[in-house]
């Protein structure tokens, strides 16, 4: 008779990795060695740790491949209405394991490598990250096609296939360096080009106007060649579609009208029209009005939308006569990630007006019917506003369609109301004020049926402040959808220990839907299960203090508190305000270096523009305050500074689920949403933060008392700025924040350039549009209660966390 099962075996069988068949096992073992054989033309004693990544990569895309096929036949069978998500920014991540768990296969994959002699995290290390975005827009796109996959939507993203994503940070002497991503330069097992699906896009020509309409004529042409990468549904079947499109140059090229007689320059000059696909811009909450990046955009929407009719007419092709576009929008809707492709929407106008004959009325109603619109940002500087001038040359035609689109739109606005050239003013697709250009939001609002901001916080500023406008003549047209994550990547692939704990605790539902982690308020006194939620944390920060230490030479104190501050640099994100706490913190243990303190270990990372020079600055300030913080035995063990280089999605993986404390501490009306707060405060991290963003509806869910809030809130803010913020005083006022700013102003942190972070200060002092000095003093005040909750808990062993804040 079998021995009982030990409890770690009975935790073992409750797994949502998926089950561990014989059966199983030796066929991925099978699988993976005719890979390494038949695929890359290896045998074990010459093959690399990359040739059995890409054995295993291709092992697991074989699993993908029969329920991909089937999908996409049910959906042509079912004809249901379909998702286009489209978007210049899809920012993946890695695939491998993502597919494993979505697949339930791995435990068995684990095992089947195990049996290999090969170790599974080593293979996974090899993979590039698919770095096709740049932070919260691209990485919110990605999860949507993992949740829409899960829920069985027929769902596709639509974007670039960039050979180039945001580009690689080196740290060298406390700068940021960029280096380009050749993320292919290997290949990619698990994308299919798609070359008989290639398409034409057409850009510059002119426009002929004759009695069957107008007609585009003279164009440059570009192809557009189609990679398809599988989506795969948690544990249902699903596999959706990313189709991602890269520009070729056609055969032609530059060789029938130029350079008649240079045939190696037409084909050398084959680059220009390719280069449309080579580099994602590396900008966050920034517009860059660069002709490239306008052909970006036309790029995909042309492509994209040329696809979608296809299909649409695919589906119709039982009817007679000419296709009935009347249904299209009962077929089709198609969700705009911000304003980067708004060009879809005058070129649907343009296809069904110029293409497909519709008179102008049927085919706006139509349009209207198909467009949704999600805005990201109401920061100024990133609103997209293209010069009519630009338009003009490369999309002459689209142009048109704008101001006709205006003028209906306006002769609306005047006829509700007359004489308000004001109103007229500020509503017009055309802004005239300083050369003219075309407002893209305001392209996409008059565009759409919705609109929606993507935070509670955020949708309110849109309606009635940014959009009040638009909102006070179509108020139902406005609403909100606040962001969310996808709990696959974010708790499973990432925190094995904690999903298989708390499957245990409340079974493996959760998995699909997050409300059922309420239950685990039961739980709050249970002292076993706190317990072990702890324990599940420290392994985490072991795990990841074990990859600083390699990677940085540097001893982490493993009871110090994981205070983590990663997101892209900007000025609205106050990593200065983080800043101005360690200098604060450094201080006052020098002042005394026998009083108590808290240890923590202070980890900062992100991306910064390359053109974005105030950035770039503060990644140098954080930089060095960590060199005099860390070589200064005073300090010890006590306190350590890291700067996180290369920040990305395969990163966020590792240092999210070591996290102690989350800052998410944003100006107040500034971060539409934020995403890395809630993926911090689904792996057991607390947070710091302003009420901004998605921070407000965390507060709502969780109880404010279990978040530590502090700072201005929007209506404070809003009241400064009527009232003027006056830097100066709180500098005069609050000797710990003098100590601070004259630090870094004197040179203190930068001795033989003492004139280094000058613009830094005089930004603080003169023009600081985010405030910091403002919250100093509540972010210091709050940071204390953080250090006195995390010295009760760890110090004490006492789990049952007192309220974390008293605002």
């Amino acid at each position: 008779m079998a021995a009982p099962l030990t409890d770690l075996e009975k935790r073992k069988q409750i797994s949502i990795r998926g089950i561990v068949g014989v059966e199983n096992v030796a066929e991925l073992k099978k699988g993976f060695n005719r890979h390494l054989h038949f695929t890359l033309v290896k045998d074990r004693n010459i093959a690399t740790p990359r040739d059995y990544y890409f054995a295993l990569a291709h092992t697991v895309r074989d699993h993908l491949v029969g329920r991909w096929i089937r999908t996409q036949q049910f959906y042509y069978e079912t004809d249901p209405k379909r998702v286009y998500y489209l978007s210049l920014e899809f920012y993946m991540g890695r695939t491998l394991q993502n597919t494993m768990i979505n697949l339930g296969l791995q435990n068995a994959c684990d095992e089947a490598i195990y049996q290999l002699g090969l170790d599974m995290e080593d293979l996974e290390e090899m993979e590039e990250d698919a770095g096709l975005g740049n932070g919260g827009l691209g990485r919110l796109a990605a999860c949507f096609l993992d949740s829409m996959a899960t829920l069985g939507l027929a769902a596709y993203g639509y974007g670039i296939r960039y050979e180039y994503g945001i580009f690689n940070q080196k740290i060298k002497e406390g700068w940021q360096v960029e280096e380009a991503d050749d993320w292919l330069r290997h290949g990619n097992p698990w994308e299919k080009a798609r070359p008989e699906y290639m398409l034409p896009v057409h850009y510059y020509g002119r426009v002929e106007e004759s009695k069957e309409g107008a007609r585009w004529v003279d164009t440059q042409v570009v192809l557009a060649m189609p990679y398809d990468t599988p989506i795969p549904g948690y544990m249902n079947n699903t596999v959706n579609t990313m189709r991602l499109w890269s520009a070729r140059a056609p055969n032609d090229f530059n060789l029938k009208d130029f350079n008649v007689g240079d045939y190696i320059q037409a084909v050398l000059d084959r680059n220009l029209a390719e280069n449309i696909s080579r580099v994602l811009y590396p900008n966050d909450n920034f517009f860059e009005g660069k002709e490239l990046r306008l052909k970006q955009e036309y790029f995909v929407v042309a492509a994209t939308l040329q696809d979608i009719i296809r299909r649409f007419k695919i589906s119709k092709k039982g009817s007679s006569g000419p296709v009935s576009f009347d249904s299209f929008p009962e077929k089709v809707a198609i969700q705009l990630n911000d304003t980067h492709p708004a060009m879809a929407i005058p070129e649907l106008m343009r296809v069904f007006v110029d293409v497909e004959k519709l008179d102008w009325d049927t085919a706006w109603a139509i349009t209207k019917r198909t467009f949704a619109y999600t805005n990201h940002t109401v920061l100024p500087e990133a609103l997209e506003r293209w010069p009519v001038g630009l338009l003009e040359t490369l999309l002459p035609r689209h142009l048109q369609i704008i101001y006709r689109i205006n003028q209906g739109h306006l002769d609306g606005i005047r006829a509700l109301f007359p004489g308000d050239l004001d109103r007229i003013r500020r509503m017009s697709l055309i802004e005239e004020d300083g050369g003219k250009r075309v407002n893209m939001a305001h392209l996409c609002i008059v565009g759409s049926h919705a609109v929606n901001g993507v935070a509670e916080i955020h949708s309110n500023i849109i309606k009635n402040d940014v959009f009040r406008d638009f909102s006070e003549l179509e108020p139902d047209k406005f609403q909100n959808k606040t962001n969310g994550i996808t709990p696959r990547r974010w708790l499973l692939l990432c925190n094995p220990g904690l999903a298989e704990l708390i499957a245990e605790a409340i079974g493996e539902e959760y998995v699909k839907d997050l409300s059922q982690l309420q239950k685990l308020n039961e739980l709050v006194k249970d002292d076993a299960f706190i317990r072990d939620v702890s324990n599940v944390k420290q392994d985490n920060k072991v795990k990841f203090s074990q990859y600083l230490e390699k990677e940085y030479k540097v001893n982490i104190n493993l009871s110090s508190m994981f205070d983590v501050h990663v997101k892209r640099i900007h000025e609205y994100k106050r990593q200065l305000l983080n800043c101005l706490h360690i200098i604060t913190m450094y201080n006052r243990i020098k002042k005394n270096p026998k009083a108590p303190f808290v240890p923590r270990t202070v980890i900062i990372g992100g991306k910064a523009a390359p053109g974005y020079h105030m950035a770039k600055k503060i990644i140098k300030l954080i930089t060095a305050v960590g060199h005099v913080v860390n070589k200064d035995p005073v300090v010890g063990s006590k306190l350590k500074v890291i700067y996180l280089e290369n920040y990305r999605v395969s990163l966020a993986e590792k240092v999210i689920p070591a996290t102690d404390l989350s800052e998410q501490i944003s100006t107040a009306g500034t971060e539409a949403s934020g995403t890395g707060n809630m993926k911090f405060m689904l792996n057991g991290a607390l947070t710091i933060g302003t009420m901004d963003g998605a921070n407000v509806e965390m507060a709502e869910e969780v109880g404010e008392e279990n978040m530590f809030i502090f700072g201005m809130r929007v209506e404070d803010v809003a009241e400064m700025d009527v009232q003027g913020y006056d830097a100066v005083t709180y500098y005069n006022n609050i000797p710990e924040l003098k100590q601070a700013v004259d630090q870094i102003q004197g040179g203190f942190f930068s001795p033989k350039q003492p004139e280094l972070f000058k613009d830094i200060t005089n930004m603080l002092f003169n023009h600081d549009r985010f405030k910091v000095f403002a919250d100093y003093e509540g972010y210091i005040k709050c940071q204390e209660k953080v250090s006195q909750l995390y010295q009760l808990i760890t110090i004490s062993g006492n789990h049952h966390y007192p309220p974390c804040s008293s605002s």
